[in-house]
C-alpha cells in the first residue's frame, strides 16, 4: 500500500484487490506518526463562514498548495476572539505542516512556541499582534483613500464611513484612508458622518438610517467592506439614486447593479500566502515577510454620482 518495490507483482495485485474490496483507505495521519512526521496538510484559520471572501482566499491557497502535493484543512473562528486559540490548538493537534490564518483576538503570541519549534505561521488579511509572522494583506489605506478622493473630485465633502465592527486592523485602515483624503480635501472633521459600532451595537442598516435623518446628511457613502456594501443598499432602499455610493470588496451582482467598488484579487490574496508557507518550510531561516496585495477602483456609475448643487457648503473647511 505504500509503494514498496520488494513485492512481487503477483502479491501486489490480490493485496490491491482485497483493498478494493473492503475499500480500505490507508490512514495518512497515522502512517505519519508512526514515522515520527508531520502530516500533507496545511491548516487555514478564516473567520465568517458565511462571507464570500475567505472563500476566494481559501480557493488561492487550495490551488498553490495542491501543485505541492498538500491538501488544505478549514476551520473558522466565526469572527470570535474568543475561540481563535481553540480553534487553532485543534488544528495544531492534526500535526498540519503550517499554519495560515486570518487572526481575530487581540494577542497571538500563544503562538510563539509553536514557531520556535518551526511551523510555519502565515497571517492573511490583518497582521498578528504580540507575535512575528509572515503577513499578506490587501492595500486597505490607500484603496480607501483613492475610492473617497474620487468622490471628493466631483464636488463631495459630507461623505460617510460605514462598517464595523471598526477595531478590525483592515476596518482601521480603511478608516485612516478615507479620513487623510478627506483632510486633503479641507474637511476636517468627519466624526459626524463615521460609523463604526462594535458587533452588538447598531447594524449597518441602522447606522445609514442615522445618517440620512441628520440636518446635515451625507451626499456619499463608502463601505469598508462587503457585508457593509450590503447593508448600505438595503437601507438605501429606493433614495439609492440620491447618493453616491462605493464598497470596498467586490461582489457577485456589483456589476450588473452599476456600483463602483474598490476591488482586490481575494485568490492571489491566497495563493500569496501559501507560497509564503511553502517558503518557509524550505527555508525555515530566512527573513519575516510582508506582501500588500494591490487594489482598484472600478467605476460602474454609483460612485460617479456629483452632489446636487446645493450640498457643496457648510462643510468645515482647512484654515
Amino acid at each position: 500500500m505504500s509503494g514498496g518495490t520488494h513485492v512481487s507483482p503477483e502479491t501486489r495485485q490480490q493485496v490491491m484487490a482485497a483493498a478494493r474490496r473492503l475499500r480500505f483507505r490507508p490512514n495518512d495521519i497515522a502512517s505519519s506518526l508512526r514515522r515520527g512526521s508531520v502530516t500533507t496538510t496545511v491548516g487555514f484559520v478564516i473567520g465568517d463562514l458565511t462571507n464570500p471572501f475567505y472563500f476566494s482566499v481559501a480557493a488561492g491557497i487550495e490551488r498553490e498548495l495542491a501543485a505541492e502535493g498538500l491538501i488544505m484543512i478549514l476551520a473558522a473562528t466565526d469572527d470570535d476572539p474568543g475561540t481563535e486559540e481553540r480553534v487553532v490548538e485543534t488544528l495544531l493537534k492534526q500535526r498540519v505542516r503550517a499554519l495560515i490564518m486570518v487572526p481575530i483576538a487581540d494577542d497571538q503570541s500563544y503562538l510563539d512556541g509553536e514557531r520556535q519549534l518551526g511551523t510555519p505561521l502565515v497571517f492573511v488579511d490583518r497582521p498578528p499582534h504580540n507575535l512575528a509572522g509572515d503577513t499578506v494583506t490587501l492595500d486597505n489605506h490607500d484603496g480607501m483613500a483613492d475610492a473617497v478622493r474620487s468622490l471628493t473630485s466631483i464636488g463631495h465633502r459630507r461623505i460617510a464611513f460605514v462598517c464595523r465592527p471598526g477595531s478590525l486592523y483592515t476596518h482601521q485602515q480603511r478608516l485612516a484612508g478615507y479620513r487623510q483624503a478627506l483632510r486633503e480635501a479641507g474637511v476636517m472633521d468627519t466624526s459626524r458622518w463615521e460609523r463604526t459600532e462594535s458587533l452588538d451595537g447598531p447594524s449597518e442598516e441602522e447606522s445609514v438610517r442615522d445618517l440620512l435623518a441628520l440636518p446635515d446628511p451625507p451626499t456619499a457613502i463608502v463601505a469598508g467592506n462587503n457585508k457593509a456594501s450590503a447593508a448600505v443598499l438595503r437601507a438605501l432602499g429606493e433614495r439609492r439614486d440620491e447618493f453616491a455610493f462605493i464598497g470596498f470588496d467586490d461582489f457577485d451582482f456589483a456589476d450588473s447593479a452599476g456600483l463602483t467598488v474598490v476591488a482586490h484579487d481575494a485568490v492571489e490574496l491566497g495563493r500569496r500566502a501559501a507560497r509564503l508557507a511553502l517558503d518557509r518550510l524550505a527555508r525555515p531561516e530566512g527573513d519575516i515577510q510582508t506582501i500588500h496585495i494591490p487594489t482598484r477602483l472600478i467605476q460602474r456609475g454609483s460612485g460617479e454620482r456629483p452632489p446636487a448643487p446645493t450640498t457643496f457648503e457648510d462643510v468645515p473647511q482647512a484654515p
